[in-house]
């Protein structure tokens, strides 16, 4: 039996063949083909040119360091989140994991998004600035991640979001986010005072009902978990209901004049830098995973008794396919995007499997 991969730069403990084959989610038993002693179903030899960067479900001691450029500015421990100024009036909202945004106007506050991570806080993060009440919530989408918290908020303000978001959570009936009052189809301008918010839907690449919310005078655009600055996007493209419409928005957003972009997750607001590099980081997965998918053949390394089960062979070959989408990828951006080992993994079997089927 060959000896197992060393794992660079994520180092495995106890790292075993077992270990190696359950790998939950998408490394289904029979990734590792059985020995000629082994029993049916047990993990056998890792496939050939296994990438250094352990596979989803193996525990690993240590992940690759942060670039020094996404290093997190502190939050104040007593606090549990940090505010930073984004323009006239416009502030986020972030413990370094989530972001929210409010906007101060002459009568009162906008509050866009709630997560439960921190909405204890907002109405203290506002009062840092403002005496003002809350009168208006946007909702970003439904997920509950981003507006669950809600409720924190207290009083009865004007909830605002997509009609697909009002769909949704009437189906969610969930009491901790209230359904929103005022709805729209494709554009919704807010006044409030001199400050004005621009709503938009454009398409339902996370969710539907997902919009932007552009504040114009300040040029900042909030779009969430679409783009990750300098991040890694969260796993399968930030779950994404549709990865071809995923792809188009990205690069949409290129096209819009912001000069700071609010991505709803990460430590930090983006850049058009960061947006063209996402971009191209999706593009180089989805180039390789169509490579993979064209030169990878069907049914090697296998155990000859396994070739009648066509879902084993359809195992066998999908997980061929993004083991040489990794290895094609991670030269280039294991460096560049924080968390890069995190989910490298889960891009390349959502790429393949989009391009298969999408």
């Amino acid at each position: 039996m060959p000896p197992l991969p060393t794992l660079v730069g994520r180092r495995a403990r106890a790292m075993t063949l077992g270990a190696l084959a359950l790998a939950a989610g998408f490394l289904p038993i029979q990734s590792f083909s059985a020995g000629a002693a082994g029993q049916p179903g047990e993990a056998g030899a890792p496939y050939r040119n296994m990438p250094s960067i352990a596979p989803i479900g193996v525990r690993v001691d240590h992940y690759l360091p942060i670039p020094k450029a996404e290093a997190a500015p502190s939050i104040d421990p007593s606090k549990g989140y940090r505010t930073e100024r984004l323009g006239r009036g416009l502030y986020m909202i972030t413990d370094n994991g989530y972001q929210s945004m409010f906007l101060v106007y002459e009568r009162g506050v906008v509050v866009i998004d709630a997560p439960p991570s921190y909405s204890a806080h907002i109405r203290q993060a506002i009062a840092e600035v403002t005496d003002k009440p809350i009168t208006h919530v946007i909702y970003s989408h439904a997920h509950s991640d981003h507006i669950g918290g809600v409720t924190d908020l207290g009083g009865h303000p004007v909830i605002i979001a997509q009609a697909e978001t009002l769909r949704l959570l009437a189906s969610a009936k969930d009491p901790r986010r209230p359904l929103p009052s005022v709805t729209f189809k494709r554009r919704y301008r807010l006044t409030v005072g001199s400050q004005i918010l621009e709503l938009s839907y454009h398409n339902s690449a996370h969710e539907p009902g997902n919009i932007m919310i552009y504040a114009p005078r300040q040029k900042v655009l909030m779009l969430v978990d679409i783009v990750f600055p300098g991040w890694m996007p969260w796993r399968r493209f930030a779950l994404a209901k549709n990865i071809p419409s995923y792809f188009q928005e990205v690069a949409d957003i290129d096209k819009l004049p912001f000069e700071k972009f609010v991505g709803g997750h990460v430590n930090r607001w983006g850049t058009h830098e960061d947006v063209r590099a996402q971009l191209d980081f999706m593009n180089d997965v989805k180039a390789a995973a169509a490579s993979a998918l064209k030169s990878t053949v069907p049914g090697e390394e296998m155990n000859s008794e396994d070739k009648s089960n066509a879902w084993a062979v359809a195992d066998n070959y999908i997980d061929r396919v993004v083991i040489k989408c990794v290895n094609a990828v991670t030269p280039k951006w294991q460096g560049r995007l924080a968390g890069y080992d995190t989910f490298i993994w889960d891009q390349c079997y959502a790429m393949e499997q989009s391009l298969r089927v999408d």
